[in-house]
C-alpha cells in the first residue's frame, strides 16, 4: 500500500520527539595535513574557507557564511584503514537541486576524480572518500511528493545514476563551487548493533525510524525528511575511531530553542547515556563514543 508524502509515516519514538524543524549544522573531522585538506575540499568539492586559525579551517558554501564542515589539524593522526571503523561512514553535503549536482558531476569528470554514484530514488547521489580515507556524500533530493511509501516504510533504493541526465539538468553551465543553499544533510555511521542505535538515537534522542528494513542498516529523520541519520553494521567487528584516527569529532544537530536542547539531552540522561552542558549547548555520546552536539537555533 502507497502512502504519500505528509500522511502518517515512519516509526515515532514513544517518549520523546525532536522538532519538525530539526535540522543538521555542521561536522567536525580530524584530519592529519591541513594544507592537503584543504586541496580536496576547495578543490574537489568547491567549499570555500570561512575561518582559519593555524591548525583548523571552517569551510562552507559560495554566497553566505554558513559552516558545514569544521577541519582540525592532527599531524600524528591515523588515515582509515579501508574497511573502515566504527564512527563515521561518511557525511552527506545536500545541494539545492538537480542543476548542480549535475554541475558537480561534470566538474569531477573534467578533473579525473573518482567517484561512486547512487540513485536512491528520495536523491541522486555521488560518494567519493577525501586524503584521509573519511567518507563524503554529495547530493539533491527529489521533490517531497515524488518520494512513496510501502505502509509506513520510506521506499528508498540503490539503483544506477543517470550520469548524463543528470549533467544535461546542469544546461551546459560550468561548476563553479558549491552554491548558496549547500547545507550538511545528513550523517551516516558504523555501528556494531541496530538495537542499541536505535535505543540511543530513536528511544532516547527522539529521531522516528524511517527505513527499518534495509539488510543491516536504520535510518532515522525528524520532520518527514527521508535521513537526517544512517546507521549501519556493514563494518561490524572494526575497532572504533580513537583520538589518534582521522575522524569524525562531533556533528551538530540544530533544534528550535535552548528549551529543546534541554528536553532533548534530559531524556538522553535519563536513559543512561553521556550528556554533558557546555555553553548554552548539549554534547552528546552514543554507544560507540561518537560525539553529537545539540545546538539551539541561531536567530537572523
Amino acid at each position: 500500500m502507497a502512502v504519500r508524502a505528509g500522511e502518517q509515516q515512519g516509526i515515532r519514538p514513544k517518549g520523546y520527539r525532536l522538532p519538525e524543524s530539526t535540522h543538521l549544522g555542521r561536522v567536525r573531522l580530524q584530519v592529519a595535513d591541513l594544507e592537503r585538506s584543504l586541496v580536496f575540499y576547495e578543490k574537489v568539492l568547491g567549499l570555500r574557507v570561512i575561518r582559519r586559525t593555524i591548525d583548523s579551517v571552517s569551510l562552507g558554501p559560495f554566497g553566505e557564511d554558513r559552516e558545514i564542515v569544521h577541519l582540525h589539524q592532527l599531524k600524528s593522526a591515523r588515515p582509515v584503514p579501508r574497511r573502515g571503523l566504527l564512527g563515521l561512514y561518511h557525511f552527506a553535503i545536500l545541494l539545492p537541486d538537480r542543476a548542480p549536482l549535475g554541475r558537480f558531476v561534470a566538474h569531477l569528470a573534467e578533473i579525473g576524480a573518482h567517484a561512486g554514484m547512487s540513485d536512491h530514488f528520495v536523491s541522486e547521489a555521488v560518494y567519493l572518500t577525501d586524503p584521509d580515507g573519511l567518507g563524503i556524500e554529495v547530493y539533491a533530493d527529489r521533490p517531497r511528493d515524488a518520494w512513496r511509501y510501502d505502509e509506513r516504510q520510506l521506499y528508498m533504493t540503490t539503483n544506477h545514476l543517470d550520469v548524463d541526465g543528470l549533467i544535461a539538468a546542469a544546461h551546459g553551465e560550468q561548476w563553479t563551487g558549491m552554491p548558496a543553499g549547500t547545507v550538511l544533510g545528513h550523517v551516516h555511521l558504523y555501528v556494531d548493533d541496530i538495537d542499541k542505535a536505535a535505543a540511543f538515537y530513536h528511544d532516547a534522542l527522539g529521531f522516528d525510524k524511517v527505513v527499518w528494513s534495509y539488510p543491516g542498516a536504520l535510518f532515522l529523520s525528524a520532520g518527514g525528511y527521508h535521513h537526517h541519520l544512517g546507521t549501519n553494521t556493514w563494518a561490524k567487528g572494526a575497532p572504533r575511531a580513537t583520538d589518534a584516527d582521522a575522524r569524525l569529532l562531533e556533528w551538530e544537530i540544530i533544534v528550535p530553542s535552548g528549551k529543546d536542547t534541554e528536553e532533548a539531552a534530559r531524556n538522553v540522561k535519563s536513559a543512561g547515556f553521556d550528556a554533558r552542558p557546555e555553553n548554552g549547548e548539549w554534547v552528546l555520546t552514543d554507544p560507540w563514543g561518537t560525539s553529537l552536539r545539540l545546538v539551539p537555533e541561531k536567530n537572523p
